[in-house]
């Protein structure tokens, strides 16, 4: 099951609510290619940054890197899987 509209909202902040909304309908629909295509781009690169601080809280965990007291990788992960979804739905639309 999908994470609410509050769950999201609680994990992300003000800019990347408002990305991760153009991917929910009825926004989504009356996106642009073009329009989608830069919410693409902006939602994997924010994905691949998520991606790599929990790739890198997990090395500091395991004691193969120093660790720098970035926040908990549980809320990193939820966060980076709220950019996922949404790369999903727009993924959907661009293949359209």
């Amino acid at each position: 099951m999908g994470a609410s509209f509050a769950t999201e909202r609680r994990l992300l902040s003000e800019e990347e609510v408002g990305f991760v909304r153009r991917s929910h309908m009825p926004a989504l629909a009356a996106l642009t290619p073009e329009e989608a295509l830069e919410t693409a781009r902006w939602l994997r690169e924010r994905h691949a940054r998520a991606q790599g601080k929990v790739r890198d809280l997990r090395r500091a965990r395991r004691g193969k890197s120093p660790g720098d007291g970035a926040p908990s990788e549980r809320g990193l992960a939820a966060k980076k899987q709220v950019f996922a979804r949404a790369l999903k739905r727009l993924n959907g639309k661009l293949g359209a």
